[in-house]
């Protein structure tokens, strides 16, 4: 798609407003191309490289990881952004960014760290990514002469990547702390830790509260499509998923126990309607025999896929808001509930054959000792162990909370591997064949 035209969105200077102003370094680059490049060069995106989407990376010479997964999302979202109006190099860079605080094995990994955090205030996946982009992520810093109530806590200190205040919230999913979901306080989900909200209060200035911003919208429909279908082909492609055992009736029933937690007011009935939809579809695999024509079908799947979900998304926000340019709060994406069932029903499929197996549940149970103990051993030995920047940071701390957090930070920066070769070195147990 030829996105060029698109470029010209309105957004106003407060949009591409950074936290600490600079000067452009080459004219002629739009703010939101800068934010881009930014999220796109960085230390904390190539980790992603290392770090589980479904199968651990080292377990699979093909695997998909959360890069290949975050740089599919940005592609989706880039395009179906332009179709809407929004800027497509500020929808990528919101799309790249989205996961780029997912610590190492995946949410496996998140769910351990949250418990090694509680003293501080927990951890969270998308918390985290907001504290990288304006704290840990080394690309800019604070004048050191500036006021410590515009940037608080104290002058000179980093700001990450000091993207645009628009690029931030478009990669903002859940603009709330702990415990602030709008319509559900037993969320586990959030986007910010206690102690950076000076930064999330500028980002979101102007902004409803607990809304998020269109492109934010379209980065997350974007996350639903990426990895809902990439993972039922990576599933066929491995043999773990059989495309006859979908039409089982025992099998659906389970299926469906599994896609309410994606649709809870969802019946079985309407599951069961979704995914016969997706089985009526010519294009729909009936068997999967690893030939090269079924892999090229198997790539068809997931093109089908993506643009059937996509195209649903582009026409129903159109049929709402009407022709022109859809961006920050002019709108939100519009998913038609049919597509949305079709999505859940395949993230189900994701999870009970590929996820659920015997072998994904034991490395699983690893993992979460690897994190434990890493925690443990880390907070006990600090800043031994710790990276320049995090012992840096360990040293610097005014409290056991913000202690904590630098060892939570360093261990939420690690790939897969080096969280093994660290766990190996400090808490002297390495795991064969890990």
């Amino acid at each position: 798609m030829d996105d060029t035209a698109h470029r010209t969105a309105p957004y106003d200077p407060q949009a591409e407003a950074r936290w600490v102003p600079e000067p452009d370094k080459r004219p002629g680059r739009t703010a939101f191309q800068r934010d881009r490049a930014r999220v796109l060069h960085s230390a904390a995106l190539r980790r992603l490289a290392g770090t589980t989407q479904v199968v651990a990376p080292m377990r699979a010479d093909f695997s998909r990881t959360r890069l290949t997964h975050s740089l599919e999302c940005a592609q989706v979202g880039r395009e179906l952004g332009a179709a809407l109006g929004c800027d497509p190099d500020l929808v990528e860079a919101g799309c790249l960014a989205h996961d780029i605080g997912h610590p190492p094995f995946g949410h496996t990994g998140e769910e351990a760290l949250d418990q090694a955090a509680a003293a501080c205030g927990g951890f969270e996946g998308n918390a985290q990514s907001l504290r990288i982009l304006t704290r840990l992520e080394p690309k800019r810093f604070a004048p050191l002469d500036e006021a410590p109530a515009r940037l608080a806590p104290w002058p000179g200190r980093s700001v990450g990547l000091n993207l645009s205040r628009a690029a931030l919230d478009a990669a903002t999913k859940y603009p709330w702390t702990r415990g602030g979901h709008p319509t559900d306080p037993d969320s586990t989900k959030y986007g910010v830790y206690a102690d950076d909200l000076p930064v999330f209060r500028w980002l979101r200035t102007g902004a409803p509260e607990g809304r998020k911003c269109f492109e934010a919208t379209v980065m997350d429909w974007s996350d639903d499509v990426a990895y809902s279908t990439h993972d039922v082909e990576d599933g066929l492609q491995a043999g773990h998923i059989d495309p006859a055992a979908l039409r089982s009736a025992d099998e659906r029933a389970e299926l469906f126990k599994i896609a309410e937690r994606y649709a809870p007011d969802a019946s079985a009935a309407e599951l069961a309607e979704a995914l016969d939809r997706l089985q009526r579809q010519e294009w729909w695999p009936r068997t999967y025999d690893g030939s090269a024509r079924a892999r090229a079908g198997l790539k068809d799947l997931t093109s089908q896929l993506i643009g059937r979900f996509c195209l649903a998304a582009e026409q129903a926000t159109r049929a709402r808001y009407g022709p022109g340019p859809l961006t920050r709060y002019a709108a939100e994406l519009v998913v038609p509930a049919e597509v949305r069932l079709e999505c859940a029903v395949l993230k189900a499929v994701a999870v009970r054959y590929v996820m659920q197996r015997d072998e994904q549940a034991q490395l699983r149970t690893r993992q979460r000792i690897v994190i434990a103990e890493l925690a443990e051993a880390l907070t006990r030995t600090a800043p031994y162990g710790l990276d320049p920047v995090f012992a840096a940071l360990y040293e610097e701390a005014e409290d056991d909370r913000a202690a904590l957090r630098a060892v939570v930070d360093q261990i939420a920066t690690l790939t897969d591997a080096s969280a093994f070769a660290l766990h190996a070195r400090l808490v002297e147990k390495a795991w064969p064949n890990a």
